[in-house]
């Protein structure tokens, strides 16, 4: 090719780029921009044009003028991308204007987290035991009969084996029916004096209004030389009046359990929705039977001590004046909102 056509090739790839820029600035929205930018860097437009008129030049001649092109394409290139900026810039104004946030709105309130009802008794009621002096102490939920029953001088042929409904398992071992194998692990493992509470879910066959198969109870005990019946009676009203207040009626009564002896339960008047009342026991009491503390390696001759166990769940419904244990359980929003 002669110096006048190698001229005149660059002099059109000058006079392309000219043309180029004014079409550029003229584009009217981002597909027309888009439009350009294949018009003149497609692979079929007009800078690829000229790239293959670089294969008529002489060797001296084509670095001469792939430079002059290729400053031509970036130069495009560069308005292009300064454009579609311009565009992008645009649009989002045009979209702060129209989602302008008025900063004197009220912020949307979202919800926030409670704790459950039964957390929060479990709560209430160990932290009562813990400020007169007991320490919260947690066992297993898979036991052995021996923790549940033999040291709680519940042998093999006891009735009230029959009467805790127990969740025996295959492979050997069972659900905990109460909280009571935790005192057993805990005088093993401690010395008098001690005070000890014991919150924790328990298991048992059992299920109606104010049953259910899976429930939770607190277990307290506290064992020193020379502990009394009166200071179990104490420790429970204690208990009783600030969890319920002072005006809740309650009593004391006798009752049967085999690791207790002399043993009471109390009751709470339980309000009924139809406005009648009746007595619900919420825990069970006495005086540790010598036969377990001698179970657990103390000397019935030197040391005495109470225990009881509450059922948490009780305690809740007839704080909350709910009137069946499964509403805890079934996770409705509408009753857990209430709390």
């Amino acid at each position: 090719m002669s110096d006048g056509e190698l001229e005149s090739l660059i002099a059109r790839a000058r006079e392309l780029g000219e043309v180029a820029g004014g079409r550029i600035a003229a584009a009217a929205d981002l597909p027309a921009l888009e439009n350009e930018r294949v018009a003149w860097l497609g692979k079929k437009g007009e800078m690829a044009g000229l790239m293959r008129r670089l294969g008529s030049l002489t060797p001296d001649q084509r670095p001469q003028a792939g430079q002059v092109i290729n400053e031509v394409k970036e130069a495009i290139s560069g308005r292009i991308d300064r454009r579609r900026a311009e565009f992008e810039k645009a649009e989002r104004s045009r979209r702060l204007v129209g989602e302008k946030l008025d900063i004197t709105l009220p912020g949307r309130p979202h919800p926030r987290g409670r704790l459950h009802p039964l957390t929060q008794a479990v709560r209430d009621i160990v932290g009562i035991l813990r400020d007169i002096g007991f320490d919260e102490v947690r066992g297993p939920d898979l036991e052995d009969e021996f923790h549940n029953f033999e040291a709680l001088n519940i042998p093999a042929d006891h009735p009230a084996r029959d009467m805790q409904d127990t969740f025996y398992l295959a492979g050997g071992g069972l659900l905990r029916t109460h909280t009571s194998p935790v005192q057993i692990r805990a005088m093993k493992g401690r010395k008098p004096p001690l005070a000890v509470v014991a919150p924790g879910r328990v298991y048992r066959c059992d299920a109606d209004q104010t049953h259910s198969p899976m429930f939770t109870q607190v277990e307290g005990f506290m064992v020193a030389e020379d502990i009394r019946m009166s200071d179990l009676k104490g420790v429970l009203e204690l208990l009783l009046q600030r969890f319920f207040g002072k005006d809740r009626p309650y009593r004391m009564r006798p009752s049967f359990f085999p690791f207790t002896e002399p043993s009471a339960e109390f009751d709470i008047l339980w309000e009924k929705d139809d406005g009648s009342t009746s007595w619900l026991e919420v825990l069970g009491s006495g005086m540790i039977h010598p036969a377990v503390l001698e179970a657990v390696g103390y000397d019935p001759q030197k040391y005495t001590g109470f225990a009881f166990g509450l059922g948490v769940e009780r305690f809740a419904m007839l704080r909350s004046g709910v009137d069946n244990i499964h509403a805890f359980y079934e996770n409705d929003q509408r009753f857990l909102r209430q709390f």
